[in-house]
C-alpha cells in the first residue's frame, strides 16, 4: 500500500472521527439545554399565561423596609407574587417555603433577576414590623408588602386575586384568599399565574419557559 494511499485512509478516519465528535456535541448540548415547553404545555402544567399582558395601574403600598411600594418596583425583572398573610395556619407558610425552594433551585442568572413578593391581605395585623419579621425567615431576600385596606383590595382584584375576612366563632378572624402565584414580567405587566396546588419540578419548567418565550 502507498503511503499516498495510507495518507488518504489516515484522513478519511480523521473526518469520520471529526464527524462523530461535532455529532456526540450537538447531542449533549442539546441534552443540557433547558427544555422550553410551548403555551399550550405550559397551560397543562399549571402555568397560565395571557395572550396580553395587562398592565396593572398605579397603586401605592409600602414594603416591610417601609419604603414605598410602587408599580415601578415591579419593573425591571421577574416577579413572583403572592397573596396571603402572617397569622395564616397553612396555605401561606406551605407557599412561602415552596417558593424558597423554588428559588434554591434557581441558576444564578434566574435568581439576580427574580423577586418574591408576599402582599398581606391583613394589613390590620401585618405591619411593616411583623413583615419583616415573618417574610424574611423564608428567605433574605424575599419582600414583604402591606398598605391601606382599600389600597390593597384595588391591588388585589387588578391581580384576580380576591380576598375576605371571615369572622370565627370565638370572635376571632382569619381571612380567605387566592392560592395562585401570580407572575409579573419585566416590563411590570401581570403576565400570567402558576395555579395551585404548586409542584416544583412543573413551575420550574415552566417558568423558565416563559422566559425563554418573553426574551425570543
Amino acid at each position: 500500500m502507498s503511503t499516498q494511499t495510507d495518507r488518504g485512509i489516515w484522513i478519511t478516519i480523521g473526518f469520520i472521527v471529526l464527524f462523530m465528535a461535532l455529532v456526540v456535541g450537538s447531542f449533549i448540548n442539546r441534552v443540557q439545554q433547558p427544555r422550553i415547553m410551548p403555551v399550550s404545555e405550559m397551560r397543562a402544567n399549571g402555568l397560565f399565561l395571557f395572550d396580553t399582558p395587562r398592565d396593572p395601574g398605579e397603586f401605592r403600598l409600602v414594603d416591610h423596609h417601609g419604603k414605598p411600594f410602587t408599580e415601578v418596583e415591579l419593573e425591571g425583572r421577574w416577579t413572583l407574587l403572592f397573596f396571603g398573610f402572617t397569622h395564616c395556619p397553612d396555605i401561606c407558610p406551605t407557599t412561602m417555603s415552596f417558593l424558597a425552594n423554588l428559588t434554591e433551585e434557581f441558576e444564578s442568572t434566574e435568581v439576580e433577576d427574580t423577586r418574591v413578593v408576599m402582599v398581606s391581605v391583613d394589613p390590620a395585623r401585618d405591619t411593616t414590623d411583623v413583615l419583616a419579621s415573618y417574610v424574611p425567615y423564608f428567605h433574605p431576600e424575599f419582600l414583604g408588602v402591606t398598605g391601606e385596606f382599600i389600597d390593597i383590595l384595588n391591588v388585589a382584584r387588578v391581580f384576580n386575586s380576591p380576598f375576605r375576612k371571615v369572622t370565627e366563632p370565638d370572635g376571632s378572624y382569619t381571612v380567605d384568599h387566592g392560592t395562585n402565584v401570580i407572575l409579573i414580567n419585566p416590563k411590570g405587566d401581570f403576565h400570567g399565574f402558576f395555579r395551585a396546588p404548586l409542584d416544583l419540578a412543573k413551575v420550574k419548567v415552566t417558568y423558565r419557559s416563559a422566559r425563554y418565550l418573553w426574551n425570543h
